[in-house]
């Protein structure tokens, strides 16, 4: 079943070329597209099964061994990404679909948007997949040239605007990953991912530090850590809704990805965890005091955004199992529950005119649905018992309880005080757009919701709430994950034999 583990770049890819010659028969052109991000869907649960009882798989692309050859990985870690970002991708396209009928623009600008998107998927699931360091980057830049023409689409000036901050800021993260990537096959000869496990080790240790710093600046800017974050509020928030809610929930993750990967499997030192616990803490508690300031919903939830990216940092840092282990969990939860707010939020956009809180109100009173759409994942963001924020949070908690030390102690503080604050936050808007007494409404906005958008949100609702129910099992994955992140062996041996190493 090896076979599998290039389907979910490949699809996508063959399908966004497929979608481009069909640009003038839009109807075809979102079958083929909403077909490709199933199928995709479903060879990702075969591979985390198969991943789950068998170990790593691992592909040569061309048949060429490593280290001469692309490789593609398909372990736990990877192919649970797989599964939650397939399942984000289809909930969106299928929504992005319904506010395209809705609207009347089914054959603009669908034309270019579907071809966009299967590349922005076909990226994203490259970088998951990816057994060495130059296809990582290949990853990254076709998830983030697929970006730059989302995050413009109709061409509005606040859109550019946004979007040229995000291409300046990209362009810099993919020019220093690029640099360290050719200081690391200069030292070492080679850029495979398991062959640099022990390959860096020998290195002097001033030049692992450099290059260690070099890789964390460039995905620090992708996952949007702080002091590396001041362009995502500014970005994401212009872009159409679900282009805003598939780059909140995914791409900010593949930079978490990557920081998770080389962490655990080319510096597992801990030489910089302090550092990296005190990024995350700032971020964390920054981010958040950022969302409380907030009146409009949009950059309210891209503050939280970023201040969630702080758990996951913080469990990283701890380099425990325990502290692994939850980071990963909280990803899966965080990719799902951050789309569904964005995906809700542009509900709240077209019924209510508007995402500005000053002009929202007694939405709850005439779209009760709509309400339930924003509450539930906002209580699960916030952490209220028994959502599976509250357990990825109380899973990274005890992880820091159980290390000890002062930085530890503070993140635990400075975790519990960011979860109050997003309750916080979240019930804000809560209050002032559904709960209070309703406000002069926009005249020139749709009265009514599109069925195929509320559906898709509903959705990524109940796999939210999945999420809980199947919190035991995804807990152990997420558990197994971290256990051969953190020895390696598993990885290195798979993709890279040691007769060969």
């Amino acid at each position: 079943m090896r076979h599998l583990v290039p389907l979910p770049v490949v699809v996508p890819l063959l399908a966004a070329a497929l979608t481009l010659v069909l640009a003038r028969y839009p109807v075809i052109q979102r079958m083929v597209s909403v077909t490709a991000l199933a199928g995709t869907l479903a060879v990702a649960i075969v591979l985390l099964v198969l991943a789950t009882r068998e170990g790593p798989l691992v592909v040569y692309i061309g048949g060429w061994p490593a280290p001469v050859g692309i490789v593609l990985v398909a372990d736990q870690l990877s192919a649970l990404m797989l599964v939650v970002s397939a399942a984000v991708t289809l909930c969106v396209l299928l929504y992005s679909i319904g506010e395209g009928r809705a609207d009347g623009h089914e054959a603009s600008p669908v034309t270019i948007y579907h071809p966009t998107y299967l590349v922005l998927t076909a990226g994203v699931t490259n970088a998951f997949l990816s057994g060495d360091l130059f296809n990582l980057f290949v990853g990254f830049e076709m998830l983030l040239a697929a970006s730059y023409v989302l995050i413009t689409l109709s061409g509005t000036g606040v859109r550019i605007r946004g979007g040229t901050t995000y291409v300046v800021v990209s362009l810099l993260s993919s020019m220093i990953f690029l640099s360290a990537i050719g200081l690391i096959y200069a030292a070492t000869g080679t850029l495979n991912l398991a062959q640099l496990a022990g390959r860096l080790d020998a290195l002097p240790a001033e030049l692992r530090l450099v290059l260690h710093l070099m890789l964390l600046l460039a995905f620090g800017i992708k996952a949007a850590v702080f002091p590396l974050s001041a362009w995502l509020p500014d970005s994401y928030p212009t872009a159409p809704a679900p282009v805003t809610a598939v780059f909140a929930g995914l791409l900010t993750k593949v930079g978490v990805y990557a920081i998770i990967r080389t962490e655990t499997l080319l510096f597992p030192d801990g030489q910089v965890d302090d550092l990296l616990l005190i990024v995350a803490l700032l971020t964390m508690v920054i981010g958040i005091l950022g969302a409380v300031a907030q009146s409009d919903i949009k950059r309210l939830l891209s503050f939280t955004l970023l201040s969630h990216i702080g758990y996951m940092i913080f469990g990283v840092a701890l380099t425990s199992l325990a502290g692994l282990s939850g980071a990963i969990f909280y990803v899966v939860h965080h990719i799902t529950v951050q789309t569904t707010l964005f995906l809700a939020t542009g509900l709240v956009e077209r019924r209510g005119g508007s995402t500005n809180l000053d002009r929202l109100g007694g939405l709850a009173r005439v779209a009760p649905l709509l309400g339930i759409l924003f509450l539930v994942p906002a209580l699960n963001l916030a952490g209220i018992p028994p959502f599976s924020g509250f357990l990825g949070k109380l899973g990274l908690l005890q992880a820091g309880i159980a290390a000890g030390g002062l930085l530890p102690w503070l993140l635990v503080i400075g975790g519990t005080l960011t979860s109050l604050l997003t309750l916080y936050a979240t019930m804000k808007v809560w209050n002032l757009a559904f709960w209070r007494a309703p406000r002069l409404a926009d005249p020139d906005a749709p009265a009514r919701l599109s069925p195929i958008m509320v559906g898709a949100t509903l959705a990524l609702v109940a796999l939210g709430v999945g999420l809980t129910v199947v919190a035991g099992p995804l807990y152990r994955i997420s558990t197994d994950a971290a256990d051969d992140l953190r020895q390696r062996t598993p990885y290195v041996e798979a993709v890279f034999p040691v007769s060969v190493r």
